[in-house]
């Protein structure tokens, strides 16, 4: 090891004399070129040059697979800042901090292309077509808003062409969630005076909200509207009850507040979002190293150039740690966003209270965090063992297929490793090949060779997608399936395919690995409870995204499919029951209070939905 260290350092000194004294950004490659690490630097020729010197632990096994060196001068260190950060993104280096989870914020978005606007949850990067406030840290967090707008303002929540066909008042307007504008039970310009209140709310401005409601209930007192006037009081009172919540933003009105907890080398970073001077909601990250020794301060600006990356900073950044050359960090945001953000770690006051109240979060999360870990590594570990695999597995692949006599077949694939299960890695198949659908039943087998050969087709191009190990919910004829596909593909993974046993009771699985007799285990042991949550998990998430598209295709097919309903009877329909999923549920004495339906149509419809 210390040889290929050595080794390692000279073959960086054979780059120093080329490298110039400007900033920019390096990376290390292996001797398959991929890239190990990317680093940005002020001047680059110094910060190089560092690796030729005596490592520290962080840096040694990454020397010693380094092969070459690459880099690409730019005009400023801030620059350097962004470009460090896209690459890190684009090839996700196994020595580099990687943020784990990088979706984009939610939003709320009020349309503003219908007569009648709504609140809708948002999460995209088009900022344009309507109105937006936010963001938020989680859909969570937006769907809590929803809803408590929902109770105060009742502004319509339906889809357009629900909205279109109403000639009663749904269920919303019976439970005093909406004021049914499809039916006219509120005016337009009453409802444009709750869109406006709406917007105010949701731009902070409370106290120029309360002040009109409250001139407005008293006009409706004075004319003795009294109904009206009480339900613009309940408004206000709620209004105030989720302005007392807010107080503890200490008038935060734009700002993240960013906090970091760090324990055996693991790190969580707690980010709690303020806007229009109120609490947007809190979410945990667990940034990704391998093997990597890094200050706080580090792992801090690390995540904030890559979660700001696509995202719009907001105009202060309060930090539980100082980071270095903050200035950077400052000119860099502007270039991206044009936002000028102010970054400070408070000591003191009122924010500093914030502040220990975030760090207390991180330090709840992070021991959640490393007890999850703990007990997910001690049955990877088992996995390991079991399967006689090279190392612990950090990414297990899960597939199964689901379909009801070939019909909208679909196949699943779920991601686990010492994290637990990462959604986000998911991933749904829609079966394209007709071979898979041809056979009466559907081709099981086909539609196996179909998924994987599409999946490990894309390992060339995402080698950090690459599994350790694959598990098949699947007996023998799988196993040969899984064979032909690497064997075409020229990809070689262990993967073991796990049955049912003989009465297809749970705890009695057979496991099937290529040139090795099947074998069962006990039911008792833990790694077997594990590998059932496994197969579990992921014939759970196949089942409902086939009877999600059974049921999508279900909504626009099935109303036109049944005899002798036309559009006016199935507008009589959907007009009743408000929906189609309370047609599919409805009771044949039910539907027989439709008028146009008959005892028999009643009951054409009630098997045909069965």
């Amino acid at each position: 090891m210390n040889y290929t260290i050595l080794q390692g350092r000279e073959i960086i000194k054979t780059y120093i004399s080329e490298i110039p004294e400007l900033p920019g950004v390096y990376r290390f490659l292996n001797s398959s070129k991929v890239i190990l690490y990317i680093g940005k630097a002020k001047n680059l020729k110094n910060r190089i040059s560092q690796y030729t010197l005596e490592l520290t632990g962080k840096n040694k096994v990454m020397i010693s697979l380094a092969t070459s060196v690459e880099y690409s001068v730019t005009e400023s260190e801030s620059s350097a800042l962004l470009l460090e950060s896209q690459l890190i993104k684009k090839f996700k280096p196994k020595f580099n901090i990687l943020l784990k989870n990088d979706r984009t914020f939610p939003y709320i978005k009020l349309r503003t292309d219908h007569d009648y606007p709504q609140l809708l949850k948002f999460r995209g990067k088009n900022l344009h077509d309507g109105k937006f406030f936010g963001p938020f840290a989680s859909s969570i967090h937006v769907d809590v808003t929803l809803a408590e707008l929902q109770k105060i303002f009742k502004l319509r929540s339906c889809s357009d062409g629900f909205f279109s066909n109403r000639t009663r008042p749904c269920m919303q307007y019976q439970i005093k969630k909406c004021y049914a504008p499809c039916v006219g039970k509120i005016s337009k310009q009453n409802y444009d005076e709750l869109v406006m209140e709406v917007k105010a709310f949701l731009s902070g401005k409370n106290n120029l909200l309360q002040t009109m409601l409250s001139e407005k209930m008293e006009e409706l007192s004075d004319k003795m509207e009294y109904e009206k006037a009480a339900e613009i009081r309940d408004r206000i009172k709620a209004i105030s009850y989720i302005q007392l919540k807010a107080q503890i933003s200490h008038n935060l009105k734009d700002a993240d507040v960013v906090a970091l907890s760090s324990k055996n080398g693991e790190f969580c970073i707690q980010i709690f979002l303020y806007r229009s001077s109120q609490p947007c909601g809190n979410q945990a990250y667990f940034p990704i190293h391998t093997g990597i020794e890094s200050t706080p301060a580090e792992v801090l600006g690390d995540f904030l150039i890559q979660l700001y990356q696509d995202k719009v900073p907001p105009h202060e950044l309060l930090l539980s740690h100082e980071i270095e050359d903050k200035e950077i960090y400052i000119e860099a945001f502007e270039k991206l966003h044009g936002v000028k953000v102010k970054i400070s770690s408070p000591k003191a006051g009122s924010r500093f209270k914030i502040m220990k109240n975030a760090l207390q979060n991180a330090e709840l999360a992070l021991e959640k965090h490393l007890k999850t870990s703990a007990k997910n590594n001690a049955a990877l570990k088992e996995v390991q063992e079991l399967f006689d695999l090279p190392e612990q597995p950090k990414r297990i692949e899960v597939y199964d297929n689901s379909h009801i006599q070939g019909a909208f077949p679909v196949g699943a694939m779920i991601v686990a490793g010492p994290d637990g299960f990462d959604k986000k890695e998911y991933r749904l198949f829609n079966i394209k090949d007709e071979e898979s659908k041809s056979v009466i039943g559907g081709n099981d087998y086909a539609m196996l060779r179909e998924v994987l050969t599409r999946r490990l087709k894309r390992i060339k191009t995402e080698p950090h997608r690459t599994p350790d190990l694959l598990i098949i919910d699947g007996g023998k004829g799988h196993m040969g399936v899984v064979v032909n596909v690497m064997q075409n593909l020229e990809v070689t993974i262990p993967f073991v395919c796990m049955s049912k046993g003989v009465d297809r009771n749970s705890g009695r699985e057979q496991f099937h690995i290529p040139n090795k007799e099947s074998f069962t285990l006990d039911r008792n042991l833990q790694v077997m409870k594990y590998l059932q949550i496994l197969r579990d998990e992921v014939h759970n998430f196949a089942i409902k995204s086939h009877r999600k598209k059974r049921s999508n295709a279900i909504k626009v097919s099935s109303l036109d499919g049944i005899p002798n309903i036309g559009e006016m009877r199935k507008r009589a329909l959907l007009n009743y029951f408000g929906s189609f999923a309370a047609i599919a549920d409805a009771t044949v004495k039910e539907l027989r209070n439709v008028n146009g339906i008959s005892d028999e149509l009643a009951k054409t419809i009630y098997d045909y939905l069965r």
